[in-house]
């Protein structure tokens, strides 16, 4: 009987995007990438990767089936605007929407990692210039706002839907040396919630994943002096995008209904909220 629980289990999983419209930004690489893989695995009819670095998005595109990319900056609100309107025009409809485009700092980065070498605080806010600062606000919360906006106009309509962001703990640790990143993503997880108390109403769910340290490009350019600070056999190692993707596609699952403005720490361990 457990073995035929367990197979029922699994066979719905394999489904439970059958015929859904979707689309991925920051599918490119990391864990947009594998949120598009395993969408398309679990049955959606059409996946839409949306990436900045078209190439990328096109070569992820390529590996998966009724997959099509798109090059997409999320910080361009009509270019938003379009990529969906576009989803729809083709589909006739958008069911899930994750959003994974966003950005870090390396140069702030690079000074943490100095910094922890050399006993010493990290100096970053006295230097920190204003087209860092903007960079990282524009592409991480006014391009979480230009793709959340465009969804809801997708979806509301149609009184359906469900969209997942990710986030990042550092909303919630705050790191010293990261103030612009940390603040950008904790803006995203209060519009988030803002917007998902609002559309919910509509039947269209909103959440977030919060993960910790990910094996990600992003964190391939983390210094190692700074990726060392991570390594607490107390927790769990950095995750794996395809762990983060599992959290975002249970969000955007049926078997999630009941979370709405939910945001999902998927830290490891390295603490709690």
């Amino acid at each position: 009987m457990g073995e035929e629980t367990q197979m029922n289990s699994d066979a719905r999983q394999a489904v439970r995007f059958e015929g859904k419209v979707a689309m991925v930004t920051g599918a490119g690489s990391g864990m947009g990438a594998a949120v598009a893989r395993q969408l398309a695995a679990e049955g959606a009819r059409a996946v839409v990767l949306a990436d900045v670095n078209a190439d990328s998005a096109k070569g992820v595109a390529e590996g998966i089936g009724a997959a099509s990319a798109v090059p997409l900056d999320v910080a361009d609100a009509a270019a938003v605007d379009t990529a969906v309107e576009d989803v729809v025009r083709r589909y006739g409809r958008l069911d899930v929407l994750v959003h994974a485009a966003g950005v870090d700092d390396p140069e702030a980065k690079r000074e943490i990692a100095d910094a922890l070498a050399a006993g010493r605080q990290p100096e970053v806010t006295d230097r920190l210039g204003d087209a860092a600062w903007s960079r990282v606000l524009r592409i991480n919360l006014d391009g979480t706002f230009h793709v959340l906006r465009a969804a809801v106009r997708a979806m509301r309509p149609v009184g359906a839907g469900a969209i997942v962001v990710i986030g990042s703990s550092s909303a919630f640790d705050t790191p010293v040396g990261y103030p612009h990143y940390a603040a950008s993503k904790a803006g995203v997880h209060a519009l988030s919630q803002a917007v998902a108390k609002e559309v919910i109403a509509s039947g269209v769910r909103v959440n977030v994943v919060a993960p910790g340290p990910t094996e990600t490009g992003m964190a391939a350019r983390t210094p190692p002096e700074l990726r060392s600070g991570f390594a607490d056999p107390r927790v769990r190692p950095y995750a794996t995008p395809e762990e983060i993707a599992d959290i975002a596609l249970f969000l955007a699952s049926d078997a999630a209904a009941n979370l709405v403005g939910a945001v999902l720490l998927a830290n490891g361990g390295r603490f709690t909220s």
